[in-house]
Parts: structure tokens; sequence; C-alpha cells
């Protein structure tokens, strides 16, 4: 079976978090983390990382640590997210270069800040789940 490798950030700004705020034509809206799928070319997993994060949000981030892994079986494709933790060092959106920008079957996808509560963590539609139920359970430690 074919193991697909995916990167996702859990990005820290001014003690706020940062998602993107993703919307489709005629669909609900939800959160997400920023990131996506681990390229041949990219060195390793924090590569990768970098990558998406500045394709996404034109942002630089700093140290990154992974905090969490999810697998999502398939039947073709086992699917493998690694979550990460960082704090954003600066962001400018014109720095946006991903190919989903210009794909407008991609919806579109814009960057928010959230207060760093696990009532506030709690109140979004964030994806995944399993997620949204770390975040909210760990939120008060990340803020000390």
């Amino acid at each position: 079976m074919k193991v697909r490798h995916k990167v996702r950030a859990v990005l820290l700004d001014d003690g706020q978090l940062v998602f993107l705020r993703r919307e489709w034509p005629g669909g609900t809206s939800y959160y997400t983390t920023v990131g996506g799928g681990v390229e041949a070319e990219d060195a390793d997993l924090e590569a990768a990382l970098r990558r998406e994060v500045m394709e996404e949000i034109g942002a630089t981030i700093g140290p990154a640590s992974e905090f969490l892994t999810l697998t999502e079986p398939g039947d073709k494709v086992t699917v493998v997210v690694h979550f990460f933790r960082a704090d954003v060092l600066d962001m400018d959106l014109n720095r946006r270069s991903g190919p989903e920008l210009d794909d407008p079957d991609m919806g579109a996808f814009s960057p928010v800040r959230v207060a760093l509560d696990a009532s506030a963590v709690r109140a979004l539609e964030l994806h995944p789940p399993e997620l949204a139920d770390y975040l909210h359970g760990h939120a008060k430690k990340w803020r000390a």
C-alpha cells in the first residue's frame, strides 16, 4: 500500500493562533491549518512545512516541533498527517505563491487569527476534529 505524507502547521503569532478559513462556492466555510503534501523535492518534513507556509500565507516561521500525527487509512493510499507547532516570524500575503491560488476549484482561503484559548478554538469549525480536540485540551498549556 502506498503512503502519502502531509504536513500541517499550527502557527502562533503574538499570542494568537493562525488558521486558514476555507470557503467553497455554495459550500459551508470551515477552518483548517496551513499545510499540504510532502513533495519529492522537499528535503524533509520541516522543509515541506516551511514551503507550504510560504506558499499559502507568505510567512516564514521559527523552529517547528511535531506534536501530533494522524493516520488516515485508505483502500489504495494511507495518508499520514504530521502536525507541527511554530511561531510566525513574519507574514506578507503578497508572497503567497501556491498553485491553489490560481485554481478556482480550490475555493478561497485566507489566514485568520484566533485567541489562544480553549473556548475560541472550540467555537471554530476546525478540521480535522482530532486536531480541534487536541488544541482544546492544550491551549491553556501553550499560553504559558
